[in-house]
């Protein structure tokens, strides 16, 4: 984790990283790679096992086992989380969409494409969910990949392939906080030392000129030093994923898109359409708020077992 936070340091100085889509294109791929691996390896032991394992009521039915019920719906609760965290690719497409041509109209092709998009990466990873379930039952891990340990060259690409992943989408989601709060400083402070912009020769290179603010270069990395400190002091990451997702869903991907749709439109109070948008926004209320709540037990239940930098799994 020190190491990864060293890293996330290096890559968070770099000029216009957030312009690149190489990085978009890195942790798509690596995460394809290492999921496709866990469906084959969950296939390959489903197969052997010659039985499915996984049942909604398994837990329910062990009456030897009095917190097996509670245990099993705060993960049901918790997997609602992680669920809703991958929904925060909303914010991105209006971004995407700034970037299409006129013609055909962008409307009419993000429709088209968020369609085929999440319909096929809905199936791809509800596949990988299920059958990692049926292959594990209740003893299936967070991470389906520490179930499997041969072959071992396989799994290693997998696991490098989640490691890549994750110094690529950590910079896919912290460069616009970092793009927001540093425009928002240089707008209040534009003549401070602080967001003035330096530069310095880098040596043994002809053209190589580096360019800095002091507000990039120390807040940077004291986002970087605290987002790390906190993930070794709580070691939970399916449970973090989770609130964040919780916290983040209703609100960003429902609601406000819902009442900016309904007002750019003129939809009628009281229409089927107007109806419609609430009972969906109320259904997406109630999916986070029982996802936080499972997010956050899962967390006091992780708590009994880990101290600080520490955790037993």
């Amino acid at each position: 984790m020190v190491i990864y936070g060293g890293m996330q340091i290096v890559l968070s100085q770099f000029p216009n990283l957030e312009k690149l889509a190489f990085l978009s294109v890195v942790a798509a791929v690596t995460s394809l790679a290492y999921s496709s691996i866990a469906l084959c390896l969950s296939i390959a032991k489903l197969s052997s096992n010659h039985e499915f394992k996984g049942g909604i009521m398994a837990a329910m039915a062990d009456n030897n086992i009095p917190q097996a019920t509670s245990t099993k719906i705060w993960h049901s609760f918790q997997a609602l989380g992680n669920i809703a965290f991958a929904y925060t690719f909303s914010m991105l497409l209006l971004e995407i969409q700034d970037t299409l041509k006129s013609h055909p109209p962008e409307n009419k092709v993000m429709k088209r494409v968020t369609l085929y998009a999440i319909g096929g990466t809905a199936l791809f990873y509800i596949s990988v969910g299920c059958i990692g379930y049926a292959a594990f039952g209740n003893d299936v891990p967070g991470n389906v990949l520490a179930g499997f340990y041969q072959p071992f060259w396989l799994v290693d690409i997998a696991n490098l392939s989640v490691i890549v992943h994750l110094i690529a989408a950590y910079q896919v989601f912290s460069q616009p906080i970092f793009a927001i709060h540093e425009k928002l400083l240089a707008s209040k402070w534009p003549t401070s030392s602080f967001t003035r912009i330096y530069t310095i020769r880098l040596p043994l290179t002809h053209k190589g000129i580096f360019s800095f603010t002091l507000s990039k270069l120390f807040l940077r990395t004291l986002f970087v030093v605290f987002t790390t400190t906190v993930a070794m002091m709580l070691p939970f990451f399916n449970a973090i994923l989770a609130f964040l997702g919780a916290i983040s869903f209703w609100p960003l991907t429902v609601y406000f898109p819902l009442r900016m749709y309904t007002m750019q439109t003129k939809i009628k109070r009281g229409s089927y359409q107007w109806m419609g948008f609430q009972g969906l926004s109320l259904v997406c209320l109630i999916v986070s708020l029982i996802s936080g709540i499972g997010s956050v037990a899962g967390m006091l239940v992780s708590l009994k077992k880990a101290k600080l930098f520490h955790i037993d799994l």
